[in-house]
């Protein structure tokens, strides 16, 4: 494994650790099953954040009334 190839690695991993540590906090603010989402984060990148997006913080915004 070339050094290129170790750190593209290291910020692969650190991005996708990054996302499920905030959709993990970030569900468990709003009680929306933290665990899983959390889980779910740690899997790949972006995909889950745009699935918690539309699942979880814009019904949530339209429910309080907050426009964007």
């Amino acid at each position: 494994m070339t050094q290129t190839e170790m750190i593209i690695t290291a910020a692969a991993y650190l991005i996708v650790l990054a996302q499920g540590i905030f959709l993990f906090i970030d569900a468990k603010k709003r009680n929306r099953m933290a665990w899983v989402w959390g889980i779910v984060g740690l899997i790949t990148a972006p995909m889950p954040l745009i699935c918690y997006y539309f699942f979880v913080i814009k019904p949530d915004r339209e429910k309080r009334g907050i426009k964007q």
